[in-house]
């Protein structure tokens, strides 16, 4: 409805500049909000004192103007001016009342738009290394980073997801040395594992499955392996994978790495499908390097002067672009930096025509952003192309008392966990509840709860509650035909407010589109849930008067379908029966 309020007031500033009592079409869009008391109409606008210096009027006169000048509409019964010059504009009652109808004919479309214009919008989200399966707080970023899609969608953009598959680089080298060294243990071989390496027992389940599968052909003579090792564990490590890649030679741990990597991807994969969540492409780091971009993209910033040499490392000078300091791209061994792939890979995206792409980044990484971004510049890329999104770590509480989380450890609790403890619905709707950058207590025993204060059972139900009436009236043998329903029989204060909630859902999906923000789906997600149970328990359905009936029927049926569509956005489930 906002939007046809905003065209009803174009119009009449267009017929002002045609008149010429405004010189020119302003280059400010004209600005509607939803009126924030009551007895000021259901929306307002500030359009008169915008322009009141433009037009040399007072914003008063302006705006009596413009009221004037509004053209015959069946959406407004009036337009008052308020104030310093504010205009109120109020809706007919018909304008609320025939919404059911537009839910209906609309259906699962309800609430979607074009705003977006179809530009194409790349949304990265979780991209974890595959040295591990996904844990809760990579399930953070998935339920954010999936919703943000989804009403990147659903308000007209071509929104796409992808998945960045960091399978090069130092964890991916110290994942296969975890690997080869449990193997060794299944082939008898006493190892003093390190404490650094990677611990969970799916590394154990990896190297099961190699030895299973080569017998001991990748067991070597390993007598000197642990021989005279750097007393730092970094060092120590960096020293075991050398001499494991020696020992098996370019094939055995090109063989080892790989299956570390296929199995670990393949389960991520698997975990985030059964959280609801589907990228349209998957995007491998090593395919990146062995293409050449990554050299490509470094030969360019030397040929820009935008790398220098220092203790024989390759430096970019991130600090002319705002950058605390200059960053390594390439080590002295001529090893690249995860930064310098990245470069290459944000090039990458742009390049593929994408006209804005979306980083969504854990906390972490907050220092990360400028550099990245330094890099664009130097390519003479543009800054504001990308723009990056952080999520905090989620905390989990079970029974009052902090769950103890260490990824190198083994010792966390995995997304697939908590989905079978709580539920996808449960996990992602809790997830969506918070703005990402917050800080997020997870509490695990209310969100397996089934009451009014677990948020998730409570919109849920209210969809549920919906569909028990129907089920109820079909049990009876009361026929029920919505296209048949006089909606102008709600005028109770509930039906109204109820009424007035669904007329806001396309509002809220643009909002949540622009600002990133899908939690605001949730939000009103709670608000309809709570607007329709306080309707529910004040007014009869089934008894009420045949006529009177239907329209309530309609009413709430077309709440059902607005619940349905905004659960769909947060990728939640819209349950029949609970």
């Amino acid at each position: 409805m906002r939007n046809e309020v905003c065209q009803l007031l174009s119009d009449a500033l267009a017929s002002l500049v045609s008149q010429g009592v405004v010189p020119s079409a302003p280059d400010v869009p004209v600005q509607v909000e939803r009126a924030r008391k009551a007895g000021h109409g259901d929306f307002a606008s500030n359009l008169a004192m915008v322009l009141a210096k433009r037009a040399g009027l007072k914003p008063r006169d302006l705006a009596e103007q413009l009221c004037a000048q509004l053209p015959p509409s069946g959406l407004l019964s009036r337009a008052e001016v308020a104030g310093p010059g504010f205009i109120n504009l109020f809706l007919a009652p018909d304008a609320y009342q025939r919404l059911p109808d537009e839910i209906r004919a609309r259906g699962e479309s309800y609430g979607t738009s074009d705003v977006g214009a179809r530009q194409r919008v790349m949304v990265e989200f979780v991209s974890a290394n595959p040295t591990g399966p996904l844990h809760v707080g990579h399930g953070r970023g998935a339920a954010y980073g999936d919703a943000l899609a989804r009403v990147l969608c659903a308000a007209g953009y071509d929104a796409v997801s992808e998945y960045y598959i960091n399978d090069a680089g130092r964890q991916m080298d110290i994942l296969a040395l975890s690997v080869w060294l449990r193997y060794l243990e299944l082939c008898g071989e006493a190892i003093t594992f390190p404490g650094a390496a990677y611990q969970g027992d799916y590394v154990f389940d990896i190297a099961a499955t190699l030895h299973r599968e080569e017998a001991e052909q990748y067991r070597p003579d390993t007598g000197t392996l642990f021989d005279s090792l750097p007393d730092n564990d970094d060092q120590a490590l960096d020293a075991l994978i050398s001499r494991c890649q020696e020992l098996l030679g370019e094939a055995g741990f090109s063989r080892v790495h790989r299956l570390a990597r296929d199995t670990l991807v393949e389960d991520i994969r698997a975990d985030l499908a059964r959280f609801g969540v589907k990228y349209q492409t998957w995007y491998s780091e090593r395919s990146l390097i062995d293409s050449g971009a990554v050299q490509r993209a470094v030969d360019e910033l030397k040929q820009g002067d935008f790398l220098y040499q220092r203790d024989d490392a390759w430096w970019f000078r991130s600090s002319d672009f705002s950058d605390e300091k200059d960053r390594v791209v390439l080590r002295a061994n001529g090893n690249h930096t995860y930064f310098a792939t990245d470069i290459a890979y944000h090039r990458d995206k742009l390049a593929r025509g994408f006209d804005h792409i979306i980083n969504i980044w854990g906390a972490d990484h907050h220092g990360y952003i400028k550099r990245v971004k330094a890099s664009l510049s130097a390519l003479g890329l543009e800054q504001e192309d990308l723009t990056v999104l952080l999520v905090q770590f989620a905390v989990l509480y079970r029974g009052g008392q902090k769950v103890a989380m260490s990824t190198r450890s083994g010792e966390f609790v995995t997304l697939r966990e908590l989905r079978e403890e709580v539920g996808r619905d449960a996990a992602r709707f809790f997830y969506a509840l918070r703005k990402p950058d917050q800080h997020m207590d997870f509490d695990l025993d209310l969100a397996k709860s089934q009451s009014s204060d677990n948020p998730v059972y409570y919109v849920q139900y209210a969809h549920a509650r919906i569909c028990s009436v129907f089920r109820q009236l079909e049990e009876k043998g009361i026929a029920v035909k919505l296209a048949d329903a006089d909606h102008s029989l709600l005028v109770e204060s509930r039906e109204m407010d109820l009424l007035q909630k669904l007329s806001r859902y396309p509002e809220v999906i643009e909002a949540a589109a622009r600002s990133y923000e899908p939690h605001q789906v949730a939000y009103y997600l709670r608000e309809l849930a709570n607007d329709f149970h306080t309707y529910y328990n004040a007014h009869p359905f089934i008894a009420a008067k045949p006529q009177l009936r239907l329209a309530r029927l309609s009413l709430i049926d077309a709440t059902r379908q607005v619940l349905a569509n905004a659960l769909a956005l947060l990728g939640v489930t819209a349950p029949q029966r609970m």
